[in-house]
């Protein structure tokens, strides 16, 4: 089986410093969305693994977050793909819970739902906490230079194999290319 875990804003969406709060918020990347089907045409199982402390932040509740989830699901689907599962942390960095990237939990979730060694595995996000939590466990770091990618790229501290792409729609190739 073939795995993908995409972190969501900044990568599949246009990210926001004041949060991504309501369905007509959540804007896609161009080519975003198009990028996901491949993935699932070519046979990759689409995993999302995003830190969403806007919840615990009382920002938005569950019933907006699943809204604007469905809504990018729903736009996947009209393309021909499909996004497997969903993995978020509703954590604010001070409750120092283990799923909130840079730490490994939700990644290490990925790998027991789908019965999956995470070793190379395409990690797809835009900030330094992605890549460090997707080297953690053996994946492939990879850097797309939307969201806050670029800022990233530019302060440095990535770990050493970490793979940069334009954004998601490049990385997608890059990830069918090399399967």
């Amino acid at each position: 089986m073939k795995l993908a875990i995409l972190d969501r804003d900044g990568v599949i969406n246009f990210d926001s410093d004041h949060y991504i709060k309501s369905p007509a918020e959540w804007r896609p990347i161009p080519g975003s969305i198009e990028a996901i089907a491949r993935l699932h045409q070519n046979g990759y199982r689409v995993a999302v693994a995003t830190n969403q402390s806007g919840i615990g932040r009382g920002l938005f509740d569950m019933a907006t977050f699943n809204a604007i989830n469905d809504k990018m699901m729903e736009m996947v689907f009209r393309q021909g793909g499909r996004i497997d599962a969903l993995f978020f942390c509703p954590h604010t960095a001070v409750e120092q819970c283990s799923c909130r990237k840079p730490r490994t939990g939700m990644y290490e979730e990925i790998g027991a739902r789908f019965h999956a060694e995470l070793k190379g595995v395409p990690c797809v996000g835009d900030s330094l906490k992605d890549m460090q939590a997707a080297d953690a466990v053996g994946a492939q770091a990879i850097l797309v230079l939307t969201g806050k990618g670029r800022k990233t790229q530019e302060e440095g501290g990535l770990p050493k194999k970490t793979l940069v792409f334009e954004d998601l729609a490049e990385a997608s190739r890059h990830i069918i290319a090399h399967a």
